[in-house]
């Protein structure tokens, strides 16, 4: 593989890039769900209500969900590198005040502005690991960046009962200052500098496509208390439609579009994204009622039910870095498809024998399978979406991936929140754990129509042909390449 070079004239090194763009992932898909075993320590030491707790794990969502094709434009107009490093420096500062805050209202601000360094770090992360790989190792770096995102949202759980237990919770944010810190620094100094092929940032783009984000995930996150029926959701959920229709109207005649609209032709970019809202919205939603599961409904502490779930949610380490590197030889579709298959199954299982006093010896092989699913899907979701663009547009897809991907968990404990009230409540372990049975169907319902969104991804690209023999190819098939299947 040819070496490229720092500004500088240092060479630049792929691990560096892969190690560091790591980190920045990992704290940043950390925090999604580090402070869901923490939630009922922090009530009781600064006095919150349940809203309080909702919205300590909602405003980072909401803010990280809303701002990552924000995130992606910046650094392709400013430099992929220099912004990358200036979210991680955002969030280390809100992580500090996050730890410092002396009251619920100070952590809320704190987690909002976590989830905007978040919406800019993470798109950017992707983009610089793409632009130190070439495409035929893309797959495995992508396939360890994605094992290490999975296990960041799997030990969320573990790291927040563990600390919690073993020191504060406070210390759930102090964690994020010294990585990120050194992760910063080190980006400055070992990655190269890259930028995207606008000139000018789409202003207007920016608002529609940040507002109607805004307005669609508002709603999902206000209705388990407002009510889907309630002319506030109702509002939104209009308002963000007819927001983010209006984006697409402006993409189509923006002289520097900030997402083209003709990627939307190729089925590897489109398929991919189908792919993540859905797996992310039966992921995100069901882990979020899973923990309370092993906590409300079989009495387990804050710790061990991160441990138990770590069978599950530890999967990706183990099997995502195998996919990305097999997916580089076999094509991404027989993953997606068998990924998402195995998540439906593996969830439904879980809902099928959870009862109350369930052992947990009935529970490891379903999730297990589940948890070989995420894997499967982390790492080839994001090497279709990337092989998918101009190798200069990686940024801009990796936005469009990952605001799907949260728009989708945002959705999904929303919408399992509405099916665990209509069939369970807090009221007794039995009642929770029957509403969070039900609720667990329609994640597993939810990956089901993600193995359909699968199927129609294009199959493994066909080798270069010589130019004699080479066919006709349509325009959009010239941009991203030959896609067969």
């Amino acid at each position: 593989m040819s070496t490229e070079t720092l500004s500088t004239g240092r060479p630049v090194r792929p691990g560096w890039a892969l190690g560091l763009v790591s980190i920045g992932a990992f704290l940043i898909s950390l925090d999604v769900m580090v402070v869901a075993t923490a939630l009922p320590t922090i009530r009781l030491q600064l006095d919150a209500s349940l809203t309080d707790l909702e919205w300590t794990v909602n405003a980072y969502n909401l803010a990280f969900a809303c701002l990552m094709l924000t995130g992606s434009a910046l650094g392709d107009r400013f430099g992929r590198r220099r912004m990358y490093v200036f979210g991680l420096v955002l969030f280390v500062a809100a992580s500090v005040v996050a730890a410092l805050s002396g009251n619920v209202e100070v952590l809320l601000l704190a987690r909002v502005v976590q989830g905007i360094a978040a919406a800019i770090a993470l798109p950017l992360s992707l983009a610089l690991l793409s632009d130190h790989f070439p495409p035929e190792k893309r797959g495995m770096a992508m396939g360890i960046w994605g094992g290490v995102s999975g296990l960041a949202i799997a030990a969320g759980p573990v790291v927040g009962g563990a600390i919690t237990q073993g020191l504060s919770w406070q210390w759930i944010f102090w964690l994020n200052v010294p990585f990120g810190l050194v992760a910063a620094v080190l980006s400055t100094v070992k990655l190269r500098e890259s930028h995207g092929p606008r000139p000018k940032l789409d202003i207007p783009g920016l608002l529609l496509v940040s507002a109607g984000l805004f307005a669609l995930t508002w709603a999902a996150v206000r209705a388990p208390e407002a009510g889907w029926g309630s002319g506030e959701v109702i509002g939104s959920l209009v308002v963000g439609v007819l927001l983010v229709i209006g984006f697409l109207i402006w993409e189509g005649r923006a002289p520097y579009p900030m997402l083209p609209l003709e990627y939307f032709r190729s089925r590897g970019f489109t398929t991919a994204n189908l792919v993540a809202f859905f797996q992310h919205f039966s992921l995100i939603g069901s882990l979020f009622f899973m923990a309370q599961m092993f906590q409300t409904g079989l009495g387990n502490d804050p710790l061990g039910t991160g441990l138990r779930l770590l069978v599950w949610t530890a999967m990706p380490m183990l099997v995502a870095p195998i996919a990305g590197g097999m997916s580089d030889k076999l094509g991404n579709r027989p993953f997606m498809v068998g990924g998402m298959l195995l998540q439906a199954i593996g969830l439904g299982w879980v809902a099928a024998v959870s009862e109350p006093g369930v052992g947990y010896g009935s529970l490891v092989l379903p999730l297990i399978l589940a948890g070989i699913g995420i894997s499967m899907c982390f790492p080839t979701v994001a090497n279709s979406v990337m092989g998918s663009v101009p190798p200069e547009d990686v940024s801009v897809a990796a936005g469009a991936n990952n605001s799907l991907k949260e728009v989708g968990g945002v959705f999904g404990v929303a919408l399992l929140a509405v099916v665990f009230a209509a069939n369970g409540s807090y009221d007794s372990p039995a009642q929770a754990i029957s509403g969070i049975s039900a609720a667990l169907y329609l994640a597993a319902g939810a990956s089901a129509v993600g193995v359909i969104a699968a199927l129609f991804s294009p199959g493994k690209p066909r080798p270069a042909a010589a130019p004699a023999a080479a066919p006709v190819q349509t325009k959009v098939q010239e941009e991203v390449g030959a896609e067969v299947g």
